[in-house]
């Protein structure tokens, strides 16, 4: 009787244990081992994919240059008495910068003003004296010798006018150049003098950028330099900004590389440029090499990253090779492993050449660690959508992700 009550009781127990598994299907039970329908669900977020344009892109720094900058070197040397203009102003072509001490200059220009004077009333007697012999000597009253030194002396008068003239000329020269002009409109970039400093021919005392235009100049190594080529697109950065600070266009390219460095030039012209962009700014600039458009695009951080490591007997090196694929939603409940072939990778944004379909949900957040197959449960979806491109002068731009590091390293796999 004791024996039978024991077996009822474990009987019942059993009973009870099985109906709470059957009530739970989350928890699993004898009859769902290793998941099936009671498997626990993975919440997940999808997105849907982004049909849109993409961008191969290559990446470098350098320094916006006006495209024509032009020094402005004293012609004369002297004291500065008066600097009127600063860094940063803008000059009219022909406007005065600077003053230089003329006293010396005014000096020399009255000196030579009377030289020339003097000359010319020589050069009249002279003249005068060699016509009078020119006739005496038609009726014999002069000899010829007396009509030659007359001729010299005429000629000697008319060449010392002449130098007279020419030192005018230049003393009159110096005096107009102790004002400093600007020989073009544009914006004093650089001022290297200053009032009571001693000017000198030969030493820059301003450097002006002309207003026609801004440059960039940046150097590639050998596989970049080759991909760019005249015309392709440019948009550039500042580097203390994050969205597109100008845009342009690439103008010239070096025929070939630099021997020391390996490296080749390219010469960017800017298009537009925001108000952070002028002559001196550090850019980051980013040729668009290949643009497709109606590419099958989806983010990064949906790829799920699978490495083996493969054995070569021959050369008994390890080699790790990878491979790429995403999770997409069936039926908003079972997770679907999709083995992707990849293209084009411009920062988090990748294209994806076979695998999905355009209609495809993929899953965006809560893929790690999911199984081909795998029950889920898909949370409020959420919007993977390329950066708007935006006017550059309200101070927005078309955006461009920073993960370099993770972008440089698929493009390479």
């Amino acid at each position: 009787m004791k024996q039978l009550f024991v077996l009822t009781a474990l009987t019942s127990l059993l009973i009870l244990g099985c109906g709470n598994d059957n009530s739970n299907g989350n928890q699993g039970g004898f009859g769902n081992f290793g998941g099936g329908p009671g498997q626990r669900a993975t919440s997940v977020e999808t997105s849907d994919i982004q049909i849109g344009t993409i961008a191969e892109q290559v990446r470098s720094f350098g320094n916006v240059k006006a495209q024509n900058v032009v020094s402005v070197i004293p012609q004369v040397s002297n004291r500065i008495t008066e600097m009127y203009v600063d860094l940063g102003d803008t000059v009219r072509q022909g406007e005065v910068l600077a003053k230089i001490h003329d006293a010396t200059f005014r000096d020399q220009l009255a000196q030579a003003r009377s030289q020339v004077a003097q000359s010319r009333v020589a050069v009249q007697r002279d003249s005068t004296e060699y016509a009078r012999m020119q006739q005496l000597r038609e009726r014999d009253l002069a000899s010829e010798s007396e009509l030659d030194a007359a001729q010299a002396t005429y000629q000697s008068s008319l060449a010392q006018y002449e130098s007279a003239r020419a030192s005018l000329t230049q003393a009159l020269e110096d005096f107009n150049n102790t004002e400093v002009k600007a020989p073009v409109r544009g914006v004093i970039t650089l001022r290297a003098m200053e009032e009571g400093d001693l000017a000198t021919t030969g030493t820059e005392m301003f450097q002006i950028a002309s207003t026609g235009g801004y440059e960039s100049r940046i150097y590639l190594p050998a596989e970049d330099w080759r991909a760019v080529k005249i015309g392709q697109e440019v948009n550039l950065r500042s580097s203390n900004e994050s969205d597109i600070s100008a845009r342009g266009v690439v103008s010239r390219k070096s025929p070939q590389l630099d021997a020391t460095t390996g490296l080749g030039e390219v010469v960017i012209t800017i298009t537009q440029a925001g108000s952070s962009v002028y002559p001196g700014v550090l850019t980051e600039n980013i040729v668009n090499i290949e643009v497709k458009d109606q590419a099958m695009i989806v983010p990064r951080s949906a790829l799920v990253e699978q490495v083996e490591t493969v054995i070569n007997p021959e050369t008994n090196t390890i080699d790790l090779k990878r491979s790429y694929s995403v999770f997409v939603s069936r039926g908003d409940s079972v997770a679907e492993r999709r083995n992707l072939t990849l293209g084009i990778q411009q920062g988090d944004r990748i294209e994806v050449l076979n695998g999905l379909l355009p209609d495809d949900q993929i899953i965006v957040t809560g893929q790690n660690g999911l199984e081909d197959g795998a029950r889920i449960s898909v949370a409020t979806g959420v919007q993977f959508q390329a950066p708007e491109q935006r006017p550059i002068n309200s101070g927005d731009a078309d955006t461009a992700s920073q993960d370099e590091t993770a972008a440089d390293s698929t493009s390479n796999e």
